[in-house]
């Protein structure tokens, strides 16, 4: 077997700049099919961790009207964790002659409990800012960044416009929160994010009611029984009650991602089955180049087995190089493109095996029927070969 492969590799490095051509025909096309498996893993696992950092892992209660006593029947129900009443309204806020457009959310003490919220600077939302309607705020460091062009704003005083009338709110905290990655991928389309007491935006707007309840559960896997729960304790107190599962949208999200990923690295995948050909044709001409070589080896006596696997073996030799310039390429591309947009780079063990695989089907494949072309030469016809 190794004297095989040895022979493979010194066979197939006699025509160099042949070599080289082939090899990099075979390393682009698994680079593509790695780049675009890796990428849309990695993009999956990211989007996952800012769905879940948006309250995606959750039930969202709404109904006509929500208030404090429907909250602590939530509370009390078997697998919710925790739940925080939810008031949202986009508008504007300023610091100076600039005014930026703002997603400012009514929350209580329990925000970080339901939705990431990572401290930067300063401090959260605490009970008795929500107590005594405190007009304080957190913000997220995307606001931050973009009203005084730095993280650390503990202290400054933000401009808010709510029910038509401007409020000053002091900043108390700095954050990132579970949508900053795709604030900065998608900058000006999603909104920078405001967080203050649900209490003052229920005194501004004059209701005492809440937009949503927002529930984070124990075991995710139980969510649709406790959202039957959830609707059957509360609809005695309202009939308009509606709960909608989140984690029922985020797997579907992930199966369309999936499904997308798949397909793509299939159409990455065709230029492997391209290379391959590129592999026959190469074979098929050092068969027609070693014809008095191949003649010589049968008439002392070589199998035509042998034949057959030292031509297999050449084919093979010239994939597996192939594809590991081309996972070592694809694995440094994708490193790079997740550095720059700031997400995690997770090597895929999986992939790498599964094109090392492929390599080989396809160095055996394509490789056949040269390797079957040269081992049925007739060693008389071939000596006469010049």
């Amino acid at each position: 077997m190794i004297e095989l492969i040895s022979n493979g590799i010194r066979c197939a490095f006699r025509n160099k700049l042949r070599v080289i051509l082939t090899v990099t025909g075979i390393a682009v096309g698994v680079a593509s099919v790695v780049l675009v498996s890796s990428i849309g893993n990695i993009g999956v696992s990211a989007i996952n961790g800012e769905l879940t950092g948006m309250g995606m892992d959750s039930l969202v209660i709404s109904a006509s009207e929500l208030d404090e006593d429907m909250l602590s029947d939530v509370k009390n129900i078997s697998n919710v964790s925790d739940a925080m009443p939810l008031i949202s309204k986009t508008t504007v806020c300023s610091a100076g002659n600039e005014n930026y457009s703002t997603m400012v959310w009514g929350v209580n003490e329990d925000a970080d409990k339901v939705i990431e919220l990572e401290v930067i600077c300063g401090r959260l939302i605490n009970r008795g800012d929500v107590s005594n309607n405190q007009r304080v705020c957190i913000v997220d460091e995307a606001l931050a960044q973009t009203v005084f062009n730095r993280s650390d704003i503990v202290g400054k005083d933000i401009s808010v416009v709510l029910n038509g009338e401007e409020l000053e709110f002091e900043v108390v905290g700095v954050v990132k929160n579970g949508v900053n990655m795709l604030q900065n991928m998608l900058g000006g389309f999603i909104p920078d994010f405001m967080y203050i007491p649900y209490t003052v935006m229920q005194t501004q707007t004059n209701s005492y009611k809440f937009d949503n309840i927002t529930v984070r559960l124990d075991e995710s896997e139980k969510s649709g029984e406790t959202a039957a729960v959830i609707k059957n304790t509360l609809i005695a107190k309202n009939d308009t009650v509606n709960v909608e599962n989140l984690l029922k949208q985020k797997d579907k999200m992930n199966n369309i991602l999936g499904i997308a990923s798949v397909a793509l690295s299939g159409v990455a995948g065709i230029s492997i089955i391209v290379s391959g050909i590129s592999i026959m044709t190469v074979m098929l001409v050092a068969v027609s180049e070693r014809t008095r070589e191949i003649g010589i080896k049968k008439s002392i006596g070589a199998a035509t087995g042998y034949i057959v696997a030292e031509f297999l073996s050449e084919s093979v030799v010239l994939t597996v190089i192939g594809a590991l310039i081309g996972i070592i390429a694809g694995n440094i591309i994708s490193f790079a493109m997740c550095m720059a947009v700031g997400v995690k780079y997770i090597v895929d063990l999986k992939i790498t095996f599964i094109m090392l695989t492929v390599a080989v089907a396809v160095g055996v494949l394509f490789g056949a029927y040269p390797a079957k072309k040269a081992a049925e030469l007739n060693p008389a016809d071939a000596l006469r070969q010049e």
